[in-house]
């Protein structure tokens, strides 16, 4: 092929077109860098490395980098970490050149205690084992309609192993593993689950809001609204209300186990320091072992 001096001069002209873009190019992102540019705190990276690295949301942030932005920025206290250990975050206090508070661990609590064993099941349900598509089907088959379904809608949606199930269907929370990140509260379609600090000792352990006698024939261990429980306590501890006792947390100081010694069906119960629960010593003993059944005949037409 020849090269004729009108090639060479197309090919000059091409690449001096190219050199001239490229220099175009980078100057554009060169001034772009200049005026876009945020500055980071390379503080933030250690900062995040000192984190557990949980992302569960627990101390009011998406995740543990946003956090780790928000503790440089002196903006939040080490402390509302609860699942780093004390130690950990004094190590990130001293870091940053900050105190650290001491923060209250919140955990999950189920207010629902209506194993397969106590809680009487009234229709076989047959469908998608989840507890929300249950729930659609006429309650999910419990007697009582405030009742756990226990087909672990829970348990799935916890990224932390805290919440495992009893032989009766019915969530354990392993509070020494829950991180209070609030998603067995969100995925419950029956609201039995909240976040409670660990200082609440006294907890209804129910939902139930039928009168007495239907409470006790759908479930062994539902609250009956006896009024017990409000009676050996302080004034304005406990009350009754929509036939469920309530616990006013304002004057937790004034709880003690007393309240729930007299408790027939072991509604409320203490939690002691293992976070296991303790049922009253005049409260029914459970001894059944299997699940119970119920079946009701469907009215003829």
């Amino acid at each position: 092929m020849e090269i004729t001096s009108d090639s060479i001069s197309q090919l000059l002209l091409a690449s001096f077109f190219m050199a001239s873009l490229g220099v175009i190019l980078a100057s554009i992102l060169s001034f772009a860098n200049r005026r876009l540019y945020v500055y980071e705190d390379p503080k933030i990276d250690e900062v995040e490395e000192l984190l557990p690295h949980a992302n569960c949301g627990a101390c009011g942030t998406p995740g543990c980098r946003p956090f780790a932005e928000a503790l440089v920025a002196q903006e939040v206290d080490p402390g509302l970490c609860t699942v780093n250990s004390n130690d950990m975050n004094q190590v990130i206090a001293d870091f940053l050149g900050v105190q650290v508070t001491q923060h209250e661990k919140h955990v999950a609590r189920l207010a629902c205690a209506g194993g397969s064993h106590v809680a009487y099941t009234r229709a076989h349900y047959d469908g998608m084992k989840t507890c929300r598509a249950a729930a659609l089907v006429s309650g999910g088959g419990k007697g009582c309609s405030w009742a756990c379904l226990g087909l672990e809608d829970c348990g799935k949606a916890c990224d932390f192993a805290a919440i495992s199930f009893n032989k009766f269907s019915l969530p354990i929370v392993d509070e020494s593993l829950c991180t209070a990140c609030g998603d067995c509260v969100s995925e419950c379609p029956k609201n039995l689950f909240s976040l409670e600090p660990i200082s609440n000792k006294l907890w209804i352990a129910c939902s139930n809001q039928d009168n007495m006698d239907e409470s006790e024939a759908h479930c062994e261990v539902a609250c009956n609204a006896c009024n017990r429980c409000v009676s050996d306590s302080p004034e304005g501890l406990i009350s009754i209300k929509n036939n469920l006792a309530s616990i006013n947390y304002a004057k937790n100081g004034l709880a003690s186990k007393v309240a729930i010694e007299r408790c027939p069906t072991g509604a409320i119960v203490w939690k002691d320091y293992n976070q296991t629960s303790q049922r009253g010593s005049r409260s029914r003993k459970i001894i059944r072992k299997e699940p119970i059944m119920r079946i009701e005949p469907l009215p003829r037409a």
